[in-house]
């Protein structure tokens, strides 16, 4: 569906089919979304009064634009050349005709479990080391409105790097910093250092050994709180939230019903659990609900039995294409087919819902509909870790079973005060109202900046309220190219291509947030529109171009 952007930042849905409607209750709301008695819709622990607005929001106004065809056949073309040199390249280092300067496994491992996929060694030497220049970048200083990148210089085609000595600052649209405060100043930063000098930098322990401070129970009780749930269990890393925790919750005898684009870190936890696992086409209820009666008609293989348990895992803000999970049509079938759901809020807790609170304030829903909600601490706090927030047996079980409370070290104490202070500034309770600023701030910064580029002719992929922006780039050669190109004009942007993303579809990632200023997107839209100039990326045909210079 074609969506058309306005000058005032509202939206039009220039086609709309019955499949893009949410279902809706007798009170004229979307499933999944309840009343109070007082007649007002309940969300979160507050009232939401506005019921256009979440009306609107069902509409789920989203852009995916099919790859022209001319970009799809000339990107296979692109990456065939690439393998057939990349071969003869492989045979000339065979025969000592050209340097081998990438790992490659030797005679003494024969016998031994390879150290190196074939293809994965294969594409690192062959095409990832020829652009390896546009990813992993060094920085110094945190990374704010703008970052420091230190410059580094190959002589080996980008095998080592060396540091010049010199640093390039640049606009930064690589980070997810949704709410600005990744920062070394201000009241977060005061807290946090004040707590270096109270607590210190580690425990040295496991949670479930001598790890666990006073500190970590207010975080999680502050956490709890935020999201709506009884009670929630924080994690020192993101990945290992998912990767550790599904296995605790689901296992042999057991279904998981994954979204298609879900994270590496669900699928890994879902890999590990040992149940059974089907995944859905992305963001398709149909698809969905089919999965689901399957699953209820024909139970487990062979047997026939019922399954144990039901879980359906999906994201809120889907960081790779920008789009936003249909919730309420989510829980909806979650309830109609007596499914759990786990809701993975990592790039939606924070940056989603007029007060922050995510993709469940988002669309008005309740977080009791959400068994498992679970999010990072990354995107939006300016800090690290996860959490899971659920009914106080579940996370009974997860302090007793989880392998991330029982085998890893517990959360720097700094990084807890970073967690607790952000949220403090979040909920108001710093009697300010930064907070709520904020939040308007990036949802206003991501409405201008994404309406910008599709005014400018790009193919942009996403929902409108998502504060990832991909734009669609599809060459392999041109991902590294308009990525050299922008820092050369002081913007630092990610790139991601195959195998991150499909073949055809290369994009760069665009992360807006609350400490850019309307001046410094400006700036980075000129930028951005004269690196695509020269790299020819307009690819977009639901417009004509509009030029921003």
């Amino acid at each position: 569906m074609v969506t058309q952007y306005h000058e005032d930042n509202s939206l039009t849905p220039q086609t709309a089919t019955s499949a893009n409607q949410s279902k809706v209750n007798r009170e004229g709301l979307p499933n999944g979304i309840i009343k109070s008695n007082s007649g007002k819709k309940e969300t979160c622990n507050q009232y939401i009064t506005d019921k256009d607005v979440i009306v609107e929001r069902c509409k789920y106004l989203e852009s995916f634009d099919e790859p022209p065809l001319a970009c799809a056949v000339f990107t296979y073309i692109a990456y065939g050349v690439l393998i057939i040199v990349g071969y003869f390249r492989d045979f000339l280092r065979k025969y000592n005709l050209e340097n081998a300067k990438s790992h490659t496994e030797t005679s003494r491992n024969v016998g031994f479990v390879p150290l190196y996929a074939s293809f994965e060694s294969f594409f690192t030497r062959n095409m990832y080391l020829r652009i390896r220049d546009c990813w992993n970048r060094p920085i110094t200083g945190v990374p704010g409105e703008y970052v420091s990148l230190l410059e580094r210089r190959s002589d080996n085609a980008n095998v080592t790097f060396h540091f010049t000595g010199r640093t390039i600052r640049a606009v930064n649209l690589g980070s997810y910093n949704y709410l600005g405060f990744a920062d070394s100043s201000g009241s977060c930063a005061n807290d946090t250092a004040a707590t270096i000098r109270s607590n210190g930098l580690s425990s040295c322990s496991s949670r479930n050994e001598l790890g666990t401070m006073a500190i970590h129970s207010r975080l999680e009780t502050i956490v709890a709180e935020f999201v709506g749930k009884p009670e929630a269990m924080a994690f020192g890393m993101g990945f290992a939230t998912n990767s550790m925790n599904i296995p605790c919750l689901v296992g042999k005898g057991c279904l998981i019903v994954s979204d298609e684009l879900n994270h590496a870190s669900l699928i890994l936890g879902s890999r590990l659990s040992g149940a059974a696992v089907r995944t859905f086409k992305h963001n398709n209820m149909e698809s969905l609900e089919e999965e689901l009666r399957n699953a209820v008609v024909y139970g487990q293989p062979r047997t026939h039995r019922p399954w144990k348990k039901v879980l359906v895992i999906v994201e809120g803000v889907y960081s790779m294409e920008g789009s936003i999970v249909k919730l309420p049509e989510v829980i909806r079938l979650k309830k109609k087919y007596k499914a759990y759901l786990f809701l993975d809020e990592a790039h939606s807790i924070g940056a989603m819902g007029d007060r922050g609170r995510g993709i469940v304030e988002y669309f008005g829903c309740t977080p009791e509909d959400v068994d498992i909600m679970m999010g990072t601490f990354t995107k939006s706090f300016g800090s690290a870790g996860g959490y899971i927030a659920a009914e106080r047996d579940v996370i009974a079980h997860l302090r007793s079973t989880s392998h991330a409370a029982t085998y890893a070290t517990s959360m720097s104490p700094p990084i807890c005060q970073q967690i607790i202070s952000s949220m403090e500034v979040i909920m108001g309770r710093d009697g300010s109202d930064i907070g709520r600023r904020k939040i308007a701030c990036l949802a206003e910064n991501a409405h201008y900046f994404r309406r910008r580029l599709v005014a400018m002719g790009f193919v942009v992929y996403g929902s409108p309220d998502s504060p990832v922006i991909p734009v669609m780039i599809y060459f392999p050669a041109k991902l590294a190219a308009f990525s050299r190109e922008c820092l050369k004009r002081g913007v630092a942007v990610v790139v991601v291509g195959f195998p991150a993303t499909p073949v055809v579809t290369g994009r760069v990632r665009f992360c807006v947030s609350a400490a850019h200023s309307r001046e410094t997107l400006d700036y980075s839209l000129r930028a951005i529109e004269e690196a695509a100039e020269s790299c020819h990326l307009f690819y977009s045909r639901a417009v004509g171009k509009q030029p921003f210079l």
